[in-house]
């Protein structure tokens, strides 16, 4: 048993060496290339605030928040991702499946259609919305100490409102504005700025340690809520601290960069696949959403023939995953 654990030790660590270096890998590449290639020395150079011809303004100005807030959205999607998954018990217990990343995006629809804001105000309403829309979520579904697959059942229908809401105010944009909003819907990364990645670093810097805080109360949570009591756990103070912490970190990088599709769906099992069973997710899958935010967006802006938004390639990856599950779970007579 013991020797088990050691085993199981050194996968975990393994793992996320390699993760932390394909994350890394990724950003060196977004950073370095492009139309114009810049070697290390030079983006080095820039990023200790020297000038260097060229350089300064295409990596300093356009490549490097680019690269940040992809590691940085990743990051958030993929820890607030896994740990609904983890605590709710169940694969599909994801952000942009139950309605909060689609009540951040309506919120911003609403907000450059019909009132005509841009920048920090469409983000600062986006991140309340979040917010909003899973407390409501939370407190449909709650009754008598449970949550569970209400909470499933209520996010999946009140993000299908949502999406009807959205459908709406697209109809009722303007040229200009329908183009705003439907680059802010689909998750894109153009056009970011620091201001974004402050933001949401701020938010991942603050929530983040709060939910690995979380990690033991989480685990028992996975285990039931009367387990959990019995193990010492106060369940409903703690999952909507949990909850709460989660639903930020969802909100804010969702307000920076839209809503990247299916990245805190996948990160959780992607994660539990390399990790094998056993030991928290939360750090493998947060690098998992890193990981999958910076290759898409590499692969949208240079290895296809046409430029994608970052959400139009993680859309491609999760989809068919999505498909399968609900396939498989059917086969198999189980329910969400």
């Amino acid at each position: 048993m013991a020797e088990g654990r050691r085993l199981r030790g050194r996968r975990r660590r393994l793992v996320i060496a390699v993760l932390a270096l394909v994350v890394i890998a990724g950003f060196a590449c977004s950073v370095m290339l492009g139309d114009r290639v810049y070697g290390p020395v030079e983006v080095w150079r820039v990023m200790i605030g020297e000038e260097v011809d060229g350089a300064t303004f295409t990596v300093g100005s356009l490549r490097l928040p680019r690269a940040t807030l992809a590691v940085a959205t990743g990051l958030c999607f993929g820890l607030a991702g896994v740990t609904f998954q983890t605590m709710l018990r169940n694969p599909l217990a994801s952000p942009d499946i139950i309605g909060i990343s689609t009540g951040a995006s309506a919120a911003a629809a609403i907000a450059i259609v019909m009132f005509g804001l841009g920048g920090a105000a469409v983000s600062g309403v986006a991140v309340v919305s979040g917010l909003v829309v899973a407390i409501v979520i939370y407190l449909l579904a709650f009754r008598r100490g449970g949550v569970g697959t209400r909470l499933i059942l209520i996010g999946i229908g009140i993000a299908a409102m949502l999406e009807s809401v959205i459908a709406y105010v697209l109809s009722q944009a303007g040229q200009w504005d329908l183009q705003e909003v439907t680059r802010w819907l689909t998750g894109s990364l153009n056009g970011v700025g620091w201001a974004q990645v402050a933001s949401t670093a701020i938010a991942l810097v603050v929530l983040g340690p709060l939910l690995l805080a979380c990690t033991r109360s989480l685990s028992a949570l996975q285990l039931g809520d009367d387990t959990a009591a019995a193990l010492g756990v106060r369940v409903e103070v703690t999952r909507l601290f949990i909850v709460v912490a989660a639903v930020g970190l969802v909100a804010f990088a969702t307000a920076a960069a839209g809503p990247i599709a299916f990245v805190a769906f996948l990160a959780g099992p992607i994660a539990a696949r390399l990790v094998g069973p056993n030991g928290s997710l939360l750090v493998p899958a947060a690098l998992v959403g890193a990981a999958l935010v910076v290759i898409a967006d590499f692969v949208g802006q240079h290895l296809l023939d046409t430029r994608f938004p970052v959400g139009v390639v993680t859309g491609v990856l999760g989809a068919p995953y999505l498909v399968y599950l609900i396939v498989r779970t059917n086969r198999a007579g189980g329910s969400l």
